[in-house]
Formats: C-alpha cells, structure tokens, sequence
C-alpha cells in the first residue's frame, strides 16, 4: 500500500506524478497502463487544487492507493483521493460539454476514460473522496472508450 500526504500547491504535482509512478512499476504493471494511472491521478490532484481549494495552496490531500485481486478481472489497483474543501453532488461531477471545443475542462472525462471504475463521494468531516479502480487489462483508447485485452 502507498499512503502519503501533500498540499494542495500545484508544485507538488510532479512529486505526485514519480511517487505514484515508481510504486506502480514495483507492481509490474504495463508502461501504458502506468500512464494512465498517473494521469488521472494528475487529473484528479489538479481539479481538487482548482475547483475544492480554488487554488490555495496550503491545503490537505491525502493519496491511498493499493493493488488488488478481482476473481473475475485479475489485478487491479485502487487509488483513493480525499480533500477537505467543497463538498458538491457526486452526481453533478460531470466534465463539460465535449462540442465545446476550447482548453481546458476535460479533466473529468480523462478520469474516466483512463480507469475501470470511479466514484465520487462526500466525504465525512467535509470534502470529496474520488475512488479510481483499474484493471491491469483496461486500457483506454485514445477515442475516449475504455477497451479490454
């Protein structure tokens, strides 16, 4: 299990991005799915820095991932984001309108596309918990749907 805390300063991110990194390598993951997991993670860090703490930087995230093993789907990993900033309806966590071509915004999409399952929950005591589970096997096509090898 990889467990670690960080502020919610977007200098952080690149730490983020090589934690996570060298734990799933340990693991022997896929390069792509590697690259996958660490963007949506970057994805996820980034909207919690933007949208929950509208950008201050002196804010709690705390990062859990760990690997596991699905019967059916074989070896997975679970990576669990909580904040303590804004609490929203999980169910209006949606990216923008994809017609609307402009920067920016497509975070939640790429969150998404890149994993197997996930979840937004309020979190007890204030803030969000995004839950991200992927399968070894998923990979997401570059079109935006998730496929199985």
């Amino acid at each position: 299990m990889l467990k670690f805390e960080l502020t919610s300063d977007p200098k952080r991110l690149p730490e983020v991005r090589e934690r996570v990194r060298g734990w799933i390598e340990g693991h022997d993951w896929p390069e792509r799915q590697v690259g996958e997991i660490v963007l949506a993670l970057d994805e996820a860090v980034t909207n919690i820095i933007r949208h929950g703490y509208e950008g201050d930087p002196r804010q709690r995230i705390l990062v859990c991932a760990e690997v596991f093993d699905d019967p059916e789907q074989g070896q997975g990993v679970e990576i669990r984001v909580r904040d303590f900033g804004k609490q929203v309806d999980p169910e209006r966590i949606c990216g923008r309108d994809l017609d609307d071509v402009r920067p920016g915004g497509l975070g939640v999409h790429i969150i998404r596309a890149l994993n197997s399952s996930v979840e937004y929950q309020r979190a007890e005591g204030g803030g969000m918990l995004l839950i991200m589970r992927k399968f070894k096997t998923h990979s997401a096509d570059y079109g935006g749907q998730p496929t199985e090898h």
